[in-house]
């Protein structure tokens, strides 16, 4: 495939390694090149439709690549990180978000659905439920030159499985936070010699995680939501000599929420917000050992932060590296944003709701691929020859960086002309018309609606 851009080659170098199969491997290139032609849903049947002749062999053996044939998204998950490290972040700490999202599926026979709480429909006030899958997903935040803010770009995915789904098929029940936890381990054994920083919500800074990130404080740090009322020590005191079990834990501490309401100055910072922005806010912090019977002591630092604006609510957040100043551990969980940016791009221009796949190794492979899509064609885009300067991106009021849609239409493009038209021998054809024909049909064709 003569058309990929050369600096992702050695990615999909890396990537062959996951496969047993060429021919497999071929026929997984062809469908993720055809998902990004691709506009509605993202069914084998409709992809292989849009590229046409391009796909060779049966259409089964497309069907097959997913449910049957050996391969392993482990291997595709590294590969993908070992890529980013190595191009974007290739010295110093790497900030990760994870976050999860329910992707619904209709059908009463699918592997791993279940009935899930939908954070996007509920409020504060209401909770709604979907049917369908729960993804855990783990997300590298790379910073690109012609963005505002971050990128979180998918590496890595688990399909959270409800507890009645557990009990009937005789499986351990892992919460969202313990798969979380499970592919962080993953990764310090893939990259022993990096320096992590995972940023989550509320839903993953549980005591059990924050033990885990301290367990492995050489490698892990943890920046989640904090509680107000959390039970916070002082360190355990020297053992003596003196007969019985030593104290596990020092004097109790205030709360969080304690030392604000006597807290009479507060400190201002400006710090990077929401969306990529800039705000004023308010802090008081503190320090101590966060307890829980059963597990232990994890020394925590926590921030109070009060948005000066007005438009946002008190938030208390912590972190295991104490030794982070009150400015990195804000913007580590403002820039957690970005997740969200990505899951609800992911629906709109890459179909995540639209597949149909129904057994287990379809399930497994589909989405996370997809996952891994948005990755591919963001780090494509950011090493495209000339990207963006040739072609009308979709731009509205207010409007000042790009967005994944122009990353999309600008990859369609590309595909488009170096692939489709080249290999089809029809690249004539377009280059006879006239420009501004042929600007307007290429702009209908790869825009990422």
């Amino acid at each position: 495939m003569d058309w990929i851009p050369k600096r992702i080659v050695p990615l999909l170098a890396a990537s062959r390694q996951a496969f047993c199969q060429e021919r497999t491997y071929h026929r997984f290139l062809i469908v993720l090149a055809a998902v990004i032609l691709t506009t509605g849903s993202r069914t084998i049947s409709n992809v292989l439709r849009t590229i046409g002749r391009l796909g060779p062999g049966d259409a089964s053996s497309y069907h097959r690549v997913f449910s049957k044939r050996p391969w392993s998204t482990w291997k595709l998950s590294r590969a993908l990180v070992g890529f980013i490290l190595e191009h974007w972040a290739p010295e110093g700490p790497v900030a990760l978000a994870g976050d999860d999202t329910v992707d619904g599926h209709p059908g009463k026979k699918v592997y791993g659905k279940g009935c899930h709480r939908d954070a996007v429909r509920s409020t504060h006030s209401m909770t709604a439920y979907r049917w369908g899958h729960k993804w855990v997903v783990l997300a590298i935040l790379v910073k690109f030159p012609f963005a505002h803010r971050p990128w979180a770009l998918p590496v890595m995915v688990a399909l959270y499985r409800s507890k009645p789904f557990d009990e009937e098929h005789g499986l351990r029940h892992r919460t969202p936070a313990e798969l979380m936890r499970r592919m962080l381990a993953v990764l310090i054994h893939w990259f022993p010699e990096r320096k992590w920083q995972f940023v989550g919500d509320g839903g993953f800074g549980t005591h059990p995680l924050a033990h885990f990130c301290h367990r492995h404080q050489k490698h892990l740090t943890l920046v989640s939501k904090f509680y107000p009322d959390a039970n916070l020590y002082d360190a355990p005191p020297r053992r003596t000599k003196k007969v019985g079990r030593p104290r596990k834990r020092g004097r109790k501490l205030p709360s969080p929420q304690e030392v604000v309401s006597k807290t009479k100055k507060f400190r201002r910072l400006t710090v990077s917000w929401y969306g990529g922005g800039r705000r004023r806010v308010e802090v008081a912090h503190g320090t101590g050992y966060w307890f829980k019977g059963g597990v232990g002591l994890v020394p925590v630092l926590w921030v109070y932060v009060r948005d000066l604006t007005g438009t946002h609510r008190d938030e208390y957040f912590f972190t295991t590296d104490v030794r982070l100043s009150l400015k990195r551990v804000i913007e580590l969980y403002t820039a957690r944003w970005s997740i969200e940016t990505t899951f609800q791009e992911m629906r709109s221009y890459l179909g995540l709701e639209t597949t149909r796949g129904r057994t287990e190794n379809t399930v497994l492979r589909t989405a996370p691929c997809l996952f891994g899509l948005y990755s591919v064609v963001a780090l494509c885009y950011a090493v495209l020859p000339g990207r963006g300067l040739h072609i009308a991106t979709i731009s509205w009021s207010g409007k000042t960086t790009i967005t994944f849609s122009d990353a999309m239409a600008t990859v369609r493009r590309w595909i488009w002309l170096h692939w489709v038209f080249e290999n089809l021998q029809e690249g004539h054809v377009l280059k006879n018309l006239p420009r501004h024909l042929r600007r307007t049909i290429l702009y209908a064709m790869t825009q990422a609606a």
